[in-house]
């Protein structure tokens, strides 16, 4: 697909773009508004691709929670974990710029599969949770309070500190928005062990040093958007001495990983960076 193409679902999905201006200039890019309609749901994420472990997966158990966030504010989220497990670390799955969705529960669950609790909680639980429509979610993460939506993460696992379950090692892993996410847990919860983030906007320079956790950092080779800040971050942990893992998959999109976004997904890619970070896990948490 027309690089082109690919880089203005981009903006849509990030800046964004209202669904009106992303037709217009995706209409203008394919040279009619029904080239742009025809092929739309060759570019849009389709949650009915979503589960490649069932929520049926009688290996794991799978809850749907609440717990105290900030200013009282009731969080969501989705637990899922071994069936019968007993004192295990608990993995952190930090969703998109969509909220909570069928695909990050899926990821949530293949974290459960690999012998981990995977906890993932929804930023948009102040506003009732992510809501059906990607465009209205989207909208919603402009109205976050960025202080007070870390706290309410960092809240997560001092509920999980509460869960028989948990053995209390912590780790995260966050993609796009939630990548940036991973990185600033990082800096901000000392007793995180291991942070992984996919494709996510770096930390400050100036905070690194506050860095206790070990660090896996994916990047698509085509997300200049991204890529511009892993200069500064690296140099960063490389002065302050911190331990981290950079992987650089060429010839891939933003969002590589999400296997619901048909053309961004990368397969090889996407396994190779899951395995990579399920190893990292089972060697720092395990």
């Amino acid at each position: 697909m027309d690089q082109k193409i690919i880089d203005l679902y981009d903006e849509y999905t990030h800046k964004p773009l209202t669904r009106e201006e992303f037709l217009r200039r995706l209409s203008l890019l394919t040279g009619s508004m029904t080239a742009a309609l025809t092929l739309l749901p060759s570019i849009e994420v389709n949650y009915a691709h979503a589960a490649t472990v069932v929520e049926q997966d009688d290996r794991i158990t799978t809850e749907k929670i609440t717990y105290q966030g900030s200013d009282g504010v009731t969080m969501k989220a989705y637990l899922a974990m071994p069936k019968g497990a007993k004192r295990l670390p608990a993995v952190m799955v930090i969703h998109e710029n969509r909220g909570l969705n069928a695909h990050i529960e899926d990821v949530t669950r293949r974290v459960a599969l690999a012998g981990f609790i995977g906890f993932a909680p929804d930023a948009l639980s102040p506003f009732g949770g992510a809501p059906a429509d990607a465009d209205q979610a989207r909208e919603l993460f402009s109205k976050l309070d960025n202080a007070k939506n870390l706290e309410n993460f960092i809240k997560g696992f001092d509920y999980l500190r509460t869960r028989k379950e948990c053995n209390e090692k912590f780790g995260c892993v966050g993609f796009c928005w939630g990548g940036a996410l991973a990185n600033q847990l990082a800096v901000h919860v000392p007793e995180l062990r291991a942070a992984v983030s996919f494709y996510g906007r770096q930390a400050e320079a100036a905070d690194v040093s506050k860095i206790k956790a070990s660090l896996m950092l994916h990047y698509a080779g085509s997300d200049d958007r991204i890529n511009a800040g892993i200069e500064a971050y690296e140099a960063a942990l490389k002065n302050a001495g911190k331990e981290y893992q950079k992987f650089m998959y060429e010839g891939t999109q933003h969002a590589f990983h999400n296997d619901t976004a048909p053309t961004r997904y990368n397969e090889q890619a996407a396994k190779l960076a899951w395995g990579r970070t399920m190893e990292f896990f089972a060697a720092k948490l395990k």
